[in-house]
């Protein structure tokens, strides 16, 4: 399996001196091309800094991050946005859509900050809703929206360019039992796509849903496991 992501003796260290806080403590970490990994941890472990760390928003204060084999770790601000517009599908808990936008509008915007000319980010756009089953939403704002379809729009902005990484924090977080199924089923048919797909989540039966789980306490990894009890199905 080729190496996608490589992270080696990272640590980020808030406040330095007396009362540093060391978020992430001298990990290492590699994920190769399509798999499908959940890394969990409870509230101060260290996950929200190693996503961040992981989607190119934030550089470790020590150690190195390979992404596609380009060292990420130091790169400017503008330098990683190019890196994440190129290499990072981003599916977040609270859906980031523009209220005022149709769902159509909401998927297309991120094309147009990557130069998309306008035929093709309407045709990206239309294909990606229709693969999470919202044809005949795409007109719709997102208020028109439960938030299981919200979310269904967030995961075709994150898909429409088929980023190689699809990296979802908490995607389930702020929704009911029949839509966490339903966002669950449609992650699992990205990967099965051939997309690497990365959650962070604090829920352990969300985890589960994954093939390799990853837990991390204190800033550091305390287990790297294939999931005995993973389904490969969806």
């Amino acid at each position: 399996m080729k190496k996608l992501v490589e992270i080696k003796d990272v640590c980020k260290i808030y406040n330095p001196g007396e009362n540093e806080v060391r978020a992430l403590n001298h990990v290492s970490l590699t994920i190769g091309e399509g798999e499908f990994v959940a890394i969990i941890g409870q509230s101060g472990s260290g996950k929200s800094t190693l996503m961040n760390m992981l989607g190119c928003l934030d550089t470790p204060t020590s150690g190195k991050y390979f992404l596609h084999g380009q060292d990420v770790s130091h790169m400017t601000d503008d330098e990683q946005s190019d890196v994440r517009n190129r290499e990072i599908g981003f599916i977040f808990q609270g859906f980031n859509l523009i209220p005022s936008l149709t769902a159509l509008e909401n998927v297309e915007l991120p094309l147009i900050y990557r130069g998309v000319g306008k035929k093709e980010r309407d045709r990206l756009a239309r294909a990606a809703l229709k693969s999470v089953g919202l044809a005949k939403r795409m007109t719709h704002k997102p208020n028109e929206m439960s938030g299981g379809q919200q979310q269904r729009v967030a995961i075709a902005r994150a898909i429409a360019q088929a980023p190689p990484i699809l990296l979802a924090d908490e995607p389930t977080g702020n929704l009911d039992t029949a839509s966490t199924k339903e966002i669950i089923t449609i992650i699992k048919r990205l990967y099965h796509e051939g997309r690497t797909v990365i959650i962070i989540t604090h829920d352990p039966g969300i985890a589960a849903q994954a093939k390799r789980i990853i837990t991390i306490s204190d800033g550091m990894i305390k287990s790297d496991i294939i999931n005995p009890e993973y389904k490969d199905e969806i």
